[in-house]
């Protein structure tokens, strides 16, 4: 599950930077409108109502955060970049809640299933008003947070294991370790140009491969 930045950073992005931010993001943001229909008629075609709704609260988290970075990225207006910044940031929790709830509801189901989407989505609507009210303070913060729910899956592993093909649980836990990676490349962005491309294109890793989890696997 996707896990991420939510810095302050001191070091201006060059003009270069971002660019390349914003056009990666730019085209996540295609590939997520472009699936969102694909993934309901999967879940229309595998599942009943609630497949349907899970799917596309997944597939619409995933375009609402890539229009929100790709905005943020492409913005060189002082305030209203910062005012990006924070929808960005706070997109970010409903991207993991978002893809949470196709899991829980066409995997793990009943208790498991109710417990993990009621407490997942209690945080990241938490972390939603933290990030809208502090913006980029507490950095240190949100990314733990964002790192623990996205690996709070491990929670649910036996469960998951008993519902979930072996290939599914490669494609789920493979994004987690994309999201996670690109964690490292988030926090470099200080001495290492060009980190927080490389951030973005773990991201799409990471969308790209928790996408197949869903399409394939959950319903």
């Amino acid at each position: 599950m996707p896990s991420t930045p939510a810095a302050a950073v001191s070091r201006d992005s060059t003009f270069g930077e971002e660019i390349a931010n914003s056009v990666s993001h730019g085209l996540g943001l295609l590939l997520a409108i472009a699936g969102l229909p694909v993934l309901v008629i999967g879940a229309l075609r595998d599942g009943g109502t609630m497949a349907v709704v899970a799917a596309a609260v997944f597939g619409g988290s995933a375009i609402l955060l890539y229009l929100a970075s790709t905005l943020y990225h492409a913005v060189a207006h002082v305030r209203i970049k910062a005012a990006l910044q924070r929808l960005d940031h706070a997109a970010i929790y409903l991207l993991i809640a978002g893809t949470y709830t196709p899991i829980a509801l066409g995997v793990l189901r009943g208790g498991w299933g109710w417990t993990m989407l009621g407490v997942i989505w209690s945080f990241a609507v938490l972390g939603v008003v933290f990030k809208l009210v502090v913006g980029a303070r507490f950095h240190r913060v949100s990314t733990a947070l964002y790192v623990a729910m996205g690996w709070a899956a491990l929670a649910a592993i036996r469960p998951l294991w008993q519902h979930m093909p072996p290939g599914g649980l490669a494609w789920l836990f493979g994004g987690g370790l994309a999201y996670t990676l690109g964690v490292l490349f988030f926090l470099l962005h200080e001495r290492l140009r060009y980190s927080h491309f490389i951030w973005h294109l773990c991201v799409l890793a990471g969308t790209g491969c928790h996408y197949v989890a869903v399409l394939r696997y959950a319903f």
